[in-house]
C-alpha cells in the first residue's frame, strides 16, 4: 500500500491529499466543470446544428430558411455554400458579420477538424463549421441561450474516496484501434493504447480507453444508467499510465455534451465498456 501511495503521489500531486482535503479537491473540480459548461461556447450555449446540402444554404431568422436562426438574428444573415467539400460564407448586403473581430463579406470557412475553425459572429450568435465523416454542418452558439440562463447546477453522487481506484494498465501493440459508435449512427476508428483492469466491489472490471494526446479518455456505461445517470453513458479522463498503473477517479465521471444539448455529436460506449456493475459515483442525470 505504501508503494502504491508513493507512486501515486509522484503521478498526481493532488493524490497525496486524499485525506481530509480530497472532498475539497473534488468540489473544486466540479465547480470548474460547471464553469466550462456555462462559458461562452460551452455546451449550454450550443443551440443549433444544421447539416449542409450541396450548394447554397440560406441562414437567418426568416421562417423556412435552411439554417434557421433565433428571432434576434437578421431576417437574412447570409448564405453558406458547400461545394466540393469546402464551405464558403457570403454575408447578406448591409448585415454586419464578424470574424476575429473584423467585418467580413465573403470568407472560406475552416471546419473544426482543422483544429482552428473559422468562427463567424453576429450579436450573441456564433457559427462555425463542423465535420463528421463526410458530413459538414454549421454549429450555432447563442450566448443568450435559454439553457444557459435557466441552468441551476449539476447533481452528483456523494464523494466516495473508494471510487478513486488504481487500475493495472495492459498495453496493446502499437497501432491498435477501437471502434466507437456515435449518436449519428456511424462508427469511428480511434487509437486504443491498451486496457485497464481493477476490482470494484469484488468484481474484476476491464475498460478500454481512447488515446487523446498524453491522456486516456474512457466512454463507459454502468447499471446506474437505468435510473440515476445519463442513459447513454458517461465520460472519464485519466492521466497516462505510469509504471503500469492508471488512476481512475469515478468521482470525476461526467455526462457527455448530449446531456445538455440535442445538437452535440457524442460518442457512445463501445460494447466492451458497457458494464453490468453499479458505480454510484460522479455526475448524476441532468434533469
Amino acid at each position: 500500500m505504501a508503494g502504491i501511495r508513493s507512486w501515486c503521489c509522484g503521478l498526481l500531486a493532488a493524490c497525496c491529499a486524499a485525506g481530509a482535503s480530497y472532498p475539497d479537491e473534488i468540489a473544486q473540480w466540479r465547480r470548474d466543470r460547471e464553469e466550462r459548461l456555462l462559458a461562452d461556447g460551452g455546451w449550454l450555449t450550443v443551440e443549433g446544428l444544421f447539416w449542409l446540402r450541396p450548394g447554397d444554404n440560406l441562414a437567418g431568422a426568416d421562417p423556412g430558411l435552411r439554417i434557421a436562426l433565433p428571432a434576434s438574428a437578421p431576417p437574412r444573415l447570409g448564405v453558406f455554400t458547400l461545394t466540393g467539400g469546402q464551405v464558403r460564407f457570403a454575408a447578406e448586403a448591409g448585415v454586419r458579420v464578424l470574424s476575429q473581430g473584423k467585418p467580413v463579406d465573403r470568407l472560406e470557412l475552416r471546419p473544426d477538424t482543422s483544429g482552428d475553425p473559422t468562427k463567424l459572429s453576429a450579436g450573441p450568435l456564433e457559427m462555425f463549421v463542423i465535420q463528421r465523416g463526410d458530413r459538414l454542418g454549421v454549429r450555432l452558439i447563442n450566448r443568450d441561450s435559454e439553457r444557459r440562463r435557466s441552468f441551476r447546477g449539476l447533481r452528483w453522487f456523494p464523494v466516495n474516496p473508494e471510487a478513486r481506484v488504481v487500475a493495472t494498465f495492459v498495453p496493446y501493440p502499437a497501432g491498435r484501434t477501437i471502434s466507437v459508435p456515435n449518436v449519428l449512427g456511424t462508427v469511428e476508428t480511434l487509437p486504443c493504447p491498451g486496457y485497464v483492469e481493477f476490482t470494484w466491489e469484488g468484481a474484476r472490471v476491464r475498460l478500454e480507453p481512447i488515446q487523446e494526446g498524453p491522456q486516456l479518455f474512457f466512454i463507459f456505461q454502468d447499471a446506474t444508467s437505468k435510473t440515476e445517470t445519463y442513459p447513454a453513458g458517461r465520460f472519464l479522463d485519466a492521466d497516462a499510465p505510469r509504471e503500469g498503473r492508471v488512476v481512475l477517479d469515478f468521482n470525476k465521471a461526467y455526462n457527455p455534451p448530449c446531456a445538455f444539448t440535442p445538437y452535440a455529436t457524442c460518442p457512445l460506449p463501445p460494447r466492451q465498456n458497457r458494464l453490468p456493475i453499479t458505480i454510484r459515483a460522479g455526475e448524476l442525470r441532468y434533469p
